[in-house]
């Protein structure tokens, strides 16, 4: 069961730095009964505005989705308590619509386990992705170790949630929507990660090939590294470093480096120099955001790891700003945002790091 935390901090994603329509960057931190949020007051920066605070009580857990659309959507993990003291657990939902509009409510999408409830307190954490016709995928471990799925149908009306029917499964889902809208499901066991994909944008997820890598705890992330190919990095469970796998070509996870600490790894694609490039990001095992970039599906060039800034809360995000630079995030130790934006020179080089 995901312990419960009411320090401010990143989510429990490194997609916690969006791009809305308008172009403007925003940020979102956990804090005491809710969330924080800054906002670029323009598109490209430098200033923001923020933090603004939203009430999100009993939240131990919090995770993040964007659309084509622009939309936010935050799913989280909320455990209260009954007359008796008994836990209640269910996972909830809410949207952001526009850059620095507010969020609407939070809606309960409930807990799958709704006969046997002395399961329900043991639910994991959601992951979520949001397909190129706006449909909300709402992913989530149950008490046994199965991935269930819930999502959102036509007009609104939410589904019932489905049972992917495995055992074993462990925190840490991965949820992702490609170019042409088909979901990808990456769920981390102990002896492998296991992946549903769909064929075409709202048909069924089905069960893939695994992928031969088994991850630190909550440390995968998934990138459209092609057309509608993804590549799958998580931090090696056995502290190689971070690995790397693309399902499409199958073989071997690939050793990318780097001594990661916890949370999870940020990826983002951009161009630097001419060169359509991958640049990831993780949280040092010493507690400060480390990056390293290299072409886009050519692990095997090489890569090289640099420590920058202090040390932070969470993981770092990544993100593309309205002018196409690499903005970096963390949250400082004290809870305030900090932000590190590409220069324009060549090569991938960070300016210094500016508290928000």
């Amino acid at each position: 069961m995901p312990s419960r935390s009411s320090s401010t901090g990143a989510p429990e994603t490194a997609r916690w730095l969006l791009r809305g329509r308008d172009g403007r960057l925003t940020a979102y931190a956990r804090a005491e009964g809710g969330l924080l949020r800054w906002t670029e007051t323009r598109p490209g920066g430098p200033d923001w505005e923020g933090p603004a605070f939203f009430e999100a009580p009993d939240l131990t857990y919090l995770t993040l989705a964007q659309g084509t659309d622009g939309y936010v959507h935050f799913l989280g993990r909320r455990e209260r308590r009954d007359a008796e003291g008994k836990p209640l657990v269910d996972v909830v939902h809410s949207i952001q619509y526009q850059s620095g509009r507010p969020l609407m409510d939070w809606r309960s999408l409930g807990n799958p386990h709704t006969k046997l409830v002395e399961r329900a307190p043991h639910l994991g954490a959601p992951a979520a992705a949001v397909d190129t016709a706006g449909t909300v995928h709402v992913f989530v471990r149950d008490a046994v170790g199965s991935v269930r799925m819930r999502r959102e149908g036509k007009g609104g009306k939410w589904e019932g949630w489905k049972d992917f029917k495995v055992r074993d499964t462990l925190d840490g889902t991965v949820a992702v929507a490609t170019s042409t809208g088909r979901i990808e499901v990456l769920a981390p066991s102990g002896k492998a990660t296991l992946r549903w994909a769909q064929e075409k944008r709202g048909g069924d997820l089905v069960r893939a090939d695994d992928v031969p890598l088994v991850p630190a705890p909550g440390s995968g992330t998934a990138l459209e590294t092609g057309p509608d190919r993804l590549t799958y990095y998580a931090a090696d469970a056995l502290g190689d470093g971070v690995l790397a796998h693309r399902p499409a070509d199958g073989g071997p996870a690939l050793p990318l480096g780097g001594i990661p600490g916890t949370g999870p790894t940020a990826a983002v694609r951009t161009t630097i120099d001419g060169y359509d490039c991958t640049v990831l990001a993780h949280r040092a095992s010493t507690g400060r955001p480390a990056l390293a970039a290299f072409p886009t599906e050519d692990e095997g060039a090489g890569l090289w790891w640099a420590e920058t800034g202090e040390p932070c809360l969470g993981a770092p995000a990544l993100a593309l700003d309205a002018r196409g630079r690499v903005v970096m995030a963390a949250i400082g130790l004290d809870g305030t945002l900090r932000i590190a934006r590409q220069k324009a020179e060549a090569g991938l080089a960070l300016e210094a790091w500016a508290r928000v």
